[in-house]
């Protein structure tokens, strides 16, 4: 009894083994193919659920079924005007044909080296047939320029076929390379570009030279302004001085010939008046200039001799 015990056990085991190496589950996210010897067996298994295959025999190769991400490395590249540019990129890409893919790539790091080759190159191929103008822009756009500085802004160059055509372009090439790898590239773009460091320090040293000689006309031209200004003030400044010395001058003439008339109208009204303040004024002088024993001796032609005669 205790051996057949043990031998249904040992039966049950097997057949559990064998239940559970006969199938395999697969997620919405993935994809797979059966492989017998590392051969594949049959069609792809893309729908999600429960699939069968032959125990021990059979293996499965999942492969992801999502968008995959790649990210290219950032390389030197010359444009086809020779200006040597750092061009960063990135794309998105997917499994269309796990089988396919099996057979040529085997798996996503072999897809993701083949990519690598596949749009470098082409990146590259893209950018040494255009100019650099057409690398960097996508659209011919007109600067938001003030009338000011029109003279002094460069008129940008229009472009004849632009970056996002550039990179329709590395995408349909790429694709083309791609269509017998069970893979499709999604998406291409141009992640990052800048200036090798010898060829940005020659651009900047340009960039500040042009701002310098911008800023120094400006400058020159203020300067100018700033002296004609001055010297407008200073021709305004003399003919208003000019101005209000000779009109202080008129009303100080008007003034003195209004009083001398005043002064004349006065002196012709109060004639005895004036003699008998000027008849007043002289005693008082004699009168603090003499005492009882001082002595005068006066002519017949001074005044004050003909006030007393005139008294008497």
């Amino acid at each position: 009894m205790r051996k057949n015990k043990i031998g249904y056990i040992v039966v049950a085991a097997v057949l559990a083994i064998l239940v559970f190496n006969s199938y395999f589950i697969l997620d919405e996210t993935e994809q797979a193919i059966v492989t017998q010897f590392g051969k594949p067996v049959g069609e792809p298994r893309t729908t999600p659920g429960i699939n069968f295959k032959t125990p021990f025999l059979h293996k499965v190769q999942f492969f992801d079924k999502r968008y995959l991400e790649w990210d290219g490395d950032k390389n030197q590249v010359p444009t086809k005007d020779k200006k040597f540019i750092f061009v960063d990129t990135y794309a998105r890409w997917e499994i269309t044909n796990p089988l396919q893919f099996f057979i040529r790539l085997r798996d996503e790091r072999s897809a993701q080296s083949r990519l690598d080759d596949i749009l470098d190159g082409e990146t590259r191929n893209a950018i040494a047939s255009h100019d650099l103008l057409d690398v960097v822009r996508s659209t011919n756009r007109d600067p938001e320029i003030t009338e000011e500085f029109m003279e002094q802004i460069e008129v940008l160059e229009d472009i004849s076929v632009g970056r996002d055509k550039i990179e329709q372009i590395v995408l349909e090439k790429a694709n083309e390379r791609t269509a017998d790898l069970g893979v499709r590239i999604l998406d291409f773009r141009f992640k990052r570009m800048n200036y090798v460091d010898e060829v940005r320090d020659r651009v900047y040293d340009r960039m500040i030279s042009e701002r310098n000689r911008i800023a120094d006309q400006f400058r020159s031209e203020g300067q100018g302004q700033a002296r004609v200004t001055l010297g407008n003030k200073e021709r305004d400044l003399a003919q208003i001085q000019s101005e209000a010395f000779r009109e202080a001058e008129e009303i100080k003439g008007r003034a003195d010939a209004e009083a001398t008339n005043i002064y004349a109208n006065a002196y012709n009204k109060n004639r005895q008046s004036i003699d008998l303040y000027k008849f007043l004024r002289t005693m008082e002088s004699f009168e603090k200039s003499m005492d009882e024993n001082t002595s005068i001796v006066l002519s017949t032609d001074s005044e004050f001799f003909r006030y007393l005669r005139r008294l008497n």
